[in-house]
């Protein structure tokens, strides 16, 4: 996991060096370049470290970057605040205990029960793990395998959600694929999240090329429209929010807009 850890780490420092023109820095143009993007020497001068060591970080060899170096490199590489703090996350994620599914505490199971608009919970891997009755009549998760009950599976694989979000599916898609990553690399080369990507590299032939252009979206509120086989087109407003609990529990809430 480590070694994986390091290698996402390199492969999202290197996807935004080749984002990057010589113009956006303020370097010269220069001579002709063989690829596009930053070279790896003019990244390592704007953030002030040394480019042997900045070689190794991008490759995914054994390094532990400061704060301080952190904070260099995001500003070298024009990051967002998201990206940054990816960055940062990235940097203090080695070691973490493999993955095990999360438990919902009963009130809180008996607190998305007593909601009458659409709710449900949804771990760190993004499994959906408990639902109300009218987030059921939406989504039909208790006619899903418990293997299937998982938001990504769900929207990027099962042709029935995949219609239940029409002529916006591709541009929802790539959002929760871009939010998905910041999550993932965290948790690289654990097994439950290999197989899941396994299991969305064969369900959907879109996903590798938004995988692979490893952008990072932060999670926030909005709006989705829905067309349902039976209730036709439904507008909600949608928001997520974390339990005291157990951070890592999601509360996903839509309100009829």
């Amino acid at each position: 996991m480590v070694d994986a850890y390091r290698s996402e780490l390199g492969d999202f420092l290197r996807s935004r060096r080749e984002r990057l023109s010589p113009e956006a820095v303020g370097l010269p143009e220069g001579r002709r370049r063989r690829t596009s993007g930053l070279r790896r020497e003019e990244v390592a001068e704007l953030a002030g470290i040394g480019v042997d060591w900045y070689i190794r970080l991008e490759q995914g060899r054994a390094v532990s970057p400061s704060i301080t170096t952190i904070d260099a490199l995001a500003r070298a590489l024009r990051l967002n605040k998201t990206e940054h703090a990816h960055l940062r996350a990235l940097t203090e994620s080695a070691g973490r205990r493999p993955f095990s599914p999360e438990v919902v505490p009963d009130h809180i199971k008996r607190l998305i029960d007593s909601l009458p608009q659409p709710a449900y919970v949804t771990g760190r891997r993004w499994d959906v793990l408990a639902w109300n009755a009218a987030a059921d009549k939406i989504f039909a998760y208790s006619r899903l395998p418990e293997e299937d009950r998982n938001t990504l599976i769900c929207i990027l694989t099962n042709p029935v959600t995949r219609r239940l979000f029409g002529e916006s599916w591709a541009s929802e898609a790539e959002r929760m694929v871009a939010q998905f990553r910041a999550t993932h690399d965290l948790w690289a080369g654990d097994p439950a999240f290999v197989d899941l990507l396994d299991r969305l590299r064969q369900g959907c032939p879109e996903f590798e090329s938004w995988w692979g252009a490893h952008d990072i979206g932060s999670v926030v509120a909005g709006q989705k429209v829905l067309n349902h086989p039976k209730k036709g087109a439904l507008r909600f407003e949608y928001a997520s929010f974390q339990s005291n609990d157990d951070p890592a529990l999601k509360l996903v809430i839509y309100t009829p807009a």
